[in-house]
């Protein structure tokens, strides 16, 4: 039995987001060409926008691929019941520039793709980065229980800006930024300083 239009389409679909994933490795975001994409796909270049509209929304795919994965490697690090949340906490930070150096291209596209003026992120793409605060929030919670949902919610949100920052500087080789041969002991600095003085308010399993 033969494959159907829909079938075809959806193998075309993976098949430009893996071409555009190996685009964004080998010359970076800023280098990414419809063009080089289809050509590593082996499909005309109208192809493209019959699978997925234009260039900005396969880069989302690739996009969305990245953060399953990044998710799933925080995850591994930090399962929710881990019973002490400072080494969880830890353990996030350091896996979060682990990810970044070893896939650089990838996670520097994940964060600086934009979408073009009066284009909207799609909400599908929206939901998937909140797996970068899930993996914070347990370990957060039995931290400071003296926090409601919404401040918790907050504070996740600056404890992942915080160690995001400083990972982003130190890749881009910013003049402020953290030299890479100390990312991850500065990394480790900034947890045990945003975690301080909050032993006393922990939640003990």
């Amino acid at each position: 039995m033969g494959s159907t239009r829909d079938e075809k389409k959806a193998e075309l679909k993976t098949r430009l987001i893996e071409a555009a994933e190996a685009e964004i490795i080998s010359e970076g975001l800023s280098g990414l060409k419809a063009r080089a994409v289809t050509a590593r796909a082996g499909c005309a270049l109208g192809a493209l926008y019959n699978a997925v509209e234009d260039l900005d929304m396969l880069v989302l795919h690739v996009n969305s691929r990245t953060i399953a994965r990044l998710g799933a490697a925080l995850q591994e690090v930090a399962p929710a019941e881990a019973e002490d949340p400072r080494a969880a906490l830890q353990a996030l930070a350091a896996r979060y520039a682990e990810f970044a150096v070893a896939e650089r291209p990838l996670w520097l596209a994940l964060f600086e793709h934009r979408l073009g003026a009066g284009r909207e992120v799609p909400e599908w793409h929206r939901q998937e980065h909140a797996v970068l605060l899930e993996v914070i929030l347990p370990h957060l919670a039995r931290l400071r229980p003296d926090l409601d949902r919404a401040a918790l919610g907050l504070r996740a949100r600056t404890t992942f800006a915080a160690v995001h920052g400083v990972v982003h500087l130190a890749l881009q080789g910013r003049f402020v930024g953290v030299p890479m041969a100390d990312l991850q002991s500065e990394i480790a600095g900034l947890v045990e300083t945003l975690t301080a003085g909050a032993d006393h308010l922990a939640v003990r399993g």
